[in-house]
């Protein structure tokens, strides 16, 4: 029986790989779990509500939608490009391994950058593009393929230097999950664990982006 408080788990998953509503398959999963865990109508929705009051500042993320919007329309990303072709040794994966590696520093002291909407879409993916046409002249595919590298070049940095800082959510969790099952889990082994994996991780992707230098610039993207 202990196995169907896990149950909001596979809800979840199940819902995310259904592409169901988002903030319902989240509800049901919690509501689901808590039925199952033995708590009333009462105590369910008292702690759904606790919850939703101690955690709205996370939506204060939104507020940084129009603020990019504003910036870019008073002309950041044509600065962006300006300052990178006058570059011209800054390559596409110059660029690209800059940026991770301030993301992963950034990890490092619990710095969060909020790449792809603050950095990537109005600065990176610009920077980038500006130096690839240096080279050659680019197609609206070119444009979306730089996109797509500098979107991933942010998910790498993120995931594999998120709990590199000892204080970060996720290295809080793990700990506390794994203190709660009697294993000795402390936040300082988890970033120490971590830092390998990030190591490995931004040398792995730098030699990625530059086959993507060599690749693209050459026009043999794909082979």
């Amino acid at each position: 029986m202990e196995y169907l408080k896990l149950i909001g788990i596979l809800i979840i998953i199940i819902g995310f790989a259904l592409k169901w509503d988002s903030v319902a398959v989240v509800v049901i999963a919690a509501v689901v779990t808590g039925i199952f865990s033995g708590m009333d109508i009462t105590s369910l929705l008292t702690t759904l509500g606790k919850s939703f009051v101690e955690n709205r500042m996370v939506s204060l993320f939104f507020l940084t939608l129009p603020m990019i919007g504003l910036i870019e329309s008073h002309g950041l990303k044509e600065v962006a490009i300006n300052g990178i072709q006058k570059l011209k040794k800054l390559t596409p994966s110059r660029i690209l391994n800059i940026y991770l590696v301030i993301r992963e520093i950034g990890g490092v002291f619990g710095i969060s950058l909020q790449g792809q909407v603050q950095f990537v879409r109005p600065l990176i993916s610009p920077m980038v593009t500006a130096a690839a046409e240096v080279e050659k002249k680019l197609s609206p595919k070119d444009v979306e393929l730089i996109k797509a590298r500098s979107a991933a070049v942010d998910n790498f940095g993120n995931f594999f230097a998120q709990n590199l800082f000892v204080a970060s959510s996720g290295v809080l969790l793990i700990s506390s999950t794994m203190s709660s099952l009697k294993y000795a889990v402390t936040p300082n082994k988890i970033v120490l664990y971590e830092v390998p994996v990030a190591i490995i991780s931004l040398i792995a992707v730098a030699i990625y982006n530059k086959l993507f230098d060599h690749r693209f610039l050459t026009g043999k993207e794909g082979e």
